[in-house]
């Protein structure tokens, strides 16, 4: 029986808040134990020191595009292998690729590869699934997605894609009647379904409720807004309860006083960090390819030759700084919307998203700076800074 024992860390519980320094006690890629002090008697063990910084569970991003040159579009398991490394590097112990508007064939293609390197990645994230982002959207709240692929929904393609892959969040715009049956066929098989790139009014998303919806994507971004005469997704993804709401944490897809105010509205129950990063993350400013079309990145920030934002080149560490910086949340609250939240929000909350005896050995060590430390996925160490 492989066992190794994580000690000289404070504790992240999301539920709890941060315990006294204690450890973490794997068995066979589970958490078997959590309690004080170092445990230093247990023959035959493997020790990793935290050395006085943070052990909490590894992030969970239900939003990434891409990252160190690679997009999930591309279709292969090369670039899915490279995005999880890249992910690793920054306390990301599961994803959830995200397509994007295009071509039915080359959906179905990123699809099939989701599908096929699905689970544990050598020295990377888990792959959790897919987000489908699209293509089912309002042209007038497109943002960075290409509109000349824009549709409404049909039925004998979108059933098609829930086989090839597990499908974790489903995106689309919900002011068209014939796309709530898809909300609705989402949720039936297990995904979330989330209104996102929607021109719908608030009465429309309310409408889209009993159907299934309970999800929102990049909240403030691509989506109706929150004018005090025709509130739009934007509020109805603020005032109602149950709605999951990702938010973008980089500073600039939403100003720092929006932040606030959505996690004080969703509370950090409801609050989902993401980064909705593209494959320029990690790399210099210049241009890349965003699906079929260009995305120029300066100072950091991609954006369409139009100038619309296109996606991010943010990391989920830095969304966890960020979220501390622009609002009033304790360091766990914080935690929790990366962590066990967006584990909520999928649906596999049972076995990942907090440290917790009998889930997987999930988990990422921070340093006093919030740097990353060591990322581990189901007891493996995946990524150890030098």
């Amino acid at each position: 029986m492989a066992i190794t024992i994580v000690h000289n860390g404070r504790l992240i519980t999301p539920l709890a808040g941060t315990a006294a320094t204690g450890h973490v006690l794997i068995e066979n890629g589970r958490v078997a134990g959590i309690g004080p002090g170092a445990l230093l008697d247990v023959p035959d063990a493997t020790y990793i020191d935290a050395a006085g910084g943070f052990i909490g569970p590894g992030f969970i991003d239900v939003h990434v595009h891409g990252a160190d040159g690679h997009d999930a579009m591309d279709a292969t398991p090369e670039a899915l292998h490279a995005i999880a490394r890249y992910k690793a590097r920054h306390g990301v112990t599961g994803f959830l690729p995200a397509t994007m508007t295009d071509a039915g064939d080359a959906i179905r293609a990123a699809l099939a590869n989701i599908g096929a390197c699905e689970g544990a990645v050598d020295d990377g994230a888990a792959i959790l699934g897919a987000h489908i982002e699209g293509p089912y959207f309002s042209v007038e709240q497109k943002g960075a997605q290409p509109g000349a692929y824009i549709r409404r929904a049909a039925p004998q393609e979108y059933e098609a894609w829930f086989d090839l892959c597990t499908v974790g969040v489903f995106s689309v715009a919900v002011e068209y009647p014939e796309h709530l049956p898809l909300v609705a066929y989402a949720r039936q098989r297990g995904a979330a379904a989330s209104v996102g790139h929607s021109g719908a009014s608030y009465e429309q998303v309310l409408n889209a409720l009993p159907w299934g919806l309970n999800h929102v994507t990049h909240t403030y971004n691509g989506m109706s807004g929150l004018h005090h005469r025709t509130p739009g997704v934007a509020l109805a993804a603020l005032a109602v309860p149950d709605l999951y709401a990702e938010i973008i944490c980089d500073m600039h897809h939403v100003h720092p006083a929006m932040v606030d105010l959505a996690v004080k509205s969703k509370t950090p129950a409801r609050a989902v960090l993401i980064t909705d990063a593209i494959r320029a993350t990690g790399l210099p400013d210049g241009e890349y390819m965003l699906g079929k079309q260009t995305a120029i990145v300066r100072d950091g920030l991609p954006r369409t030759p139009e100038g619309s934002l296109a996606g991010s080149s943010l990391t989920m560490d830095a969304a966890l700084r960020n979220v501390l910086g622009a609002t009033g949340v304790s360091l766990a609250e914080a935690w929790r919307m990366a962590s066990l939240t967006p584990a909520e929000s999928i649906g596999i909350d049972g076995r990942k998203g907090s440290l917790a005896v009998g889930k997987d050995a999930d988990l990422v060590v921070l340093d006093e700076y919030l740097e990353v430390v060591l990322t581990m996925v189901k007891g493996k160490v995946v990524y150890r800074r030098a």
